[in-house]
């Protein structure tokens, strides 16, 4: 590529200025391009900085030796630039770092050098009894890749280094950076003893062979030994990969092979599950790991392999006459069922192939490996299983969804098409639970291109309810304002337009509620829908949509004839009120437009709007009621609450400064127990309460009914402690 561009000479001529600059500046800008193109992370600017400052055998970093970010940048010749939001240094372009790859002559024995860096860092004697990292800017970098670069390249120097570390190993900080960094968070803790992980455990997990034949030779090595997360060196290394550490760690004479952990997991399978198939291979050559041994959730090597797609482990373990590769684990998932949820055909194919594995067998669940490839989309695995005449394409789990539901519900279209190409599928069959169709559940979850595919069948029903919600296909639709599947749903005549769920809401009702304006504006087009029509609680379209606010719905539905725009539900509450309590004053203007809505109507409990608004605190609606003429400020509910009280209890100062205004407010009125200077002192509302005693109206030592006079402001009440 650098040839192609014509870059190779200009990179070329670079680094030539660069060492032509001679002694101190020529070591830095190759050293600093060394780093930044061997360095397994971006190098923050004074990580980079730092590590250029520190000297192998010395026993402490001259801080004065730490050169600047800009002296850096000048010795490399504008080669290296600093990447301003992420505060790191990086090459000035991808193609300089293909340049470098190919001429490692430029840099003598990069990997060591950075391993003998990192090394001799962590090997400084202050760093060994410091509690954190926020004091050392290279020891994040060093603890946790200084064992990457030993093992690419391991020096002598960085052997002898290392193991002067693992010599004061017990409690370094290096040692919790770098496991917090490689554990699961779930067997990661801060404040564990980390004494248990030793230098063996480290090169082990690094994958350091010379280092791990060193430590293993010292008498007193406990190779079996457990660490603070669980692992033993073995584990270690054979969840990575490490193969020439498992062979070395197999040699020793009381290793432990099949030694689990504290999940039941042994090495093999931490092997089987990340794919190493030449690790593998050690394991079985052994009589004594048991291949086929589960750990604490049933889940066996084969199992952890077939999940994960690997293959070559797959067809070792296949081999042995001692692996059971039909065994389910605790959830009664087999490996054919592993592999088959997650895609992995060359696998399936593997186990399909023996005639030891049931291609149908259902887990404790009820999904058989078909239901869970369909459920994922995995077409290929899907229609390997459709072949196979010992496979029910129907099959039904424990909650009635069959391999097609399960495809619906996802929006797997390909493998809907497969499985309706099936005269043994039924396209209409409803779940257990929630008597859901295919076609209902395509619907509610917007799969536009299911929805067609299901719509194109004789013996599917557009119009079926589900048993739960009563919701036809079409109310799902438009409660979830899916436009483009109302419409084909619209298209049919045995789809009913306006039909209702089990709580009366038809499909308008739904769009409206929701806010789907589009949908509404499809539906009111419509002969056959009733745009007033109550649910069983009495509340209408218009009744949903100033409930929540939706100004444009709203606008539609009162540009109807055949719309009651005042129209009370059960509980005697209208659009407006609706609107009021919820403080939408979008709504509230629009209906205060029409001369047939009435502002002022009671509910039930003879709440007003104004006193719904009053409650609630919404100062613009109650502006806007205020302002009307025919609207009571002080009307009384059937309580006896009136606007004031119910904003004074609540606390909204800028509501009672509203209704103090007027001259038609009584501020010291009586309910049937209180008022509302006592309604606010018994809620701890300070700014009311100093609202209402500044009035001459007001008497703050009048009893109510019950006899009760205002508490003073240091009452004992934790409430009324905070008026003080």
């Amino acid at each position: 590529m650098t040839n192609g561009l014509g870059l190779e000479d200009a990179y070329r001529a670079a680094v030539e200025r660069i060492n032509a600059q001679g002694g101190v500046k020529a070591e830095l800008g190759m050293a600093a391009l060394m780093w930044i193109s061997h360095s397994e992370r971006p190098l923050r600017v004074y990580e980079l900085c730092h590590a250029l400052a520190v000297e192998v055998g010395s026993a402490r970093l001259d801080l004065e030796s730490v050169p600047t970010i800009g002296t850096l940048l000048n010795c490399c010749q504008g080669l290296l630039v600093v990447d301003k939001e992420a505060s790191t240094v990086r090459l000035i372009h991808s193609t300089l770092q293909e340049y470098l790859s190919t001429r490692p002559d430029l840099f003598d024995r990069a990997h060591s050098t950075i391993a003998e860096t990192c090394l001799a860092y962590l090997n400084f004697q202050w760093l060994k009894g410091l509690r954190t990292s926020d004091l050392s800017h290279f020891l994040g970098y060093s603890s946790i890749y200084w064992g990457v670069h030993a093992k690419k390249e391991l020096s002598d120097c960085a052997k002898l280094l290392a193991l002067k570390l693992f010599d004061n190993y017990d409690g370094h900080i290096s040692v919790r950076l770098l496991l917090k960094h490689v554990s699961n968070p779930d067997r990661f803790d801060d404040g564990m003893d980390f004494s248990s992980f030793t230098g063996l455990h480290c090169a082990s997990l690094f994958g350091i062979v010379g280092v791990v034949a060193e430590l293993v030779g010292i008498d007193g090595c406990d190779v079996n030994q457990t660490d603070c997360v669980g692992n033993t060196p073995l584990l270690w290394a054979a969840e990575n990969g490490h193969e020439g550490v498992v062979r070395l760690l197999l040699e020793q004479e009381n290793i432990k092979p099949d030694g689990s952990d504290e999940y039941g997991r042994t090495p093999l399978s931490r092997v089987a599950e990340n794919g190493h198939e030449g690790v593998a291979s050690l394991f079985l050559t052994r009589g004594d790991v048991n291949p086929n041994k589960p750990d604490y959730r049933g889940q066996t090597p084969l199992l952890w392999a077939a999940g994960n797609g690997h293959e070559g482990v797959v067809s070792l373990l296949l081999r042995r006459d001692d692996v059971n590769p039909d065994r389910p684990n605790d959830k009664g998932q087999t490996p054919l069922s592993r592999a088959a949820e997650n895609g992995h055909g060359g696998v399936a194919s593997l186990l399909l192939g023996r005639g030891d594995v049931n291609p149908d067998r259902p887990g404790f669940d009820g999904r058989a490996p078909l239901s869970w490839a369909a459920g994922n989309g995995c077409e290929g695995v899907v229609k390997l299983l459709l072949e196979r005449c010992d496979v029910n394409p129907d099959r039904p789990d424990y909650e009635g969804l069959a391999p097609l539901s399960w495809a619906v519900k996802s929006g797997q279209e390909g493998v809907v098409r497969l499985l309706l190409e099936r005269s043994d599928v039924n396209p209409d069959r409803p779940d257990k639970i929630f008597g859901q169709t295919p076609l209902s559940s395509a619907v509610e979850n917007g799969h536009e291109g299911v929805v067609r595919l299901l719509l194109e069948r004789n013996d599917v029903d557009p119009d079926r309810p589900d048993t739960i919600l009563g919701h036809t296909p079409l109310l799902w639709a438009a409660g979830n304002g899916y436009e483009g599947v109302v419409r084909l749903l619209l298209e049919r005549n045995d789809v009913g337009p306006d039909r209702q769920g089990y709580d009366g809401r038809t499909p308008l009702a739904g769009a409206a509620w929701n806010g789907h304006e589009g949908v509404v504006e499809l539906l009111l087009e419509r002969n056959d829908v009733n745009p007033d029509r109550p649910d069983t609680e009495g509340q209408t379209p218009l009744s949903g949509a100033a409930r929540n606010g939706h100004e444009g719905i709203v606008e539609l539905l009162l540009e109807r004839n055949d719309i009651d725009p005042d129209r009370p539900d059960i509980e005697g509450r209208t659009p407006l009120s609706e609107a009021a309590r919820n403080g939408h004053e979008g709504v509230v203007k629009l209906l205060l437009e029409r001369n047939d809505v009435n502002p002022d109507q009671p509910d039930t409990e003879g709440r007003t709007p104004l006193s719904e608004a009053a409650r609630s605190g919404h100062e613009g609606v109650v502006k806007l009621l205020l302002k009307r003429g025919n609207v009571n400020p002080d009307q009384p509910d059937r309580e006896g609450k009136t606007p004031l009280w119910g904003a004074a209890r609540n606390g909204h100062e800028g509501v009672v400064r509203l209704l103090l205004g007027r001259e038609d407010v009584d501020p010291d009125r009586l309910d049937s127990d209180s008022r509302a200077l006592l309604g606010a002192v018994e809620e701890g509302h300070k700014g009311v309460v100093n609202l209402l005693q500044k009035r001459k109206d007001v008497t703050p030592d009048k009893p109510g009914r019950s006899s009760h006079t205002p508490p003073p402001p240091y009452a004992t009440s934790h409430k009324r402690i905070r008026l003080a």
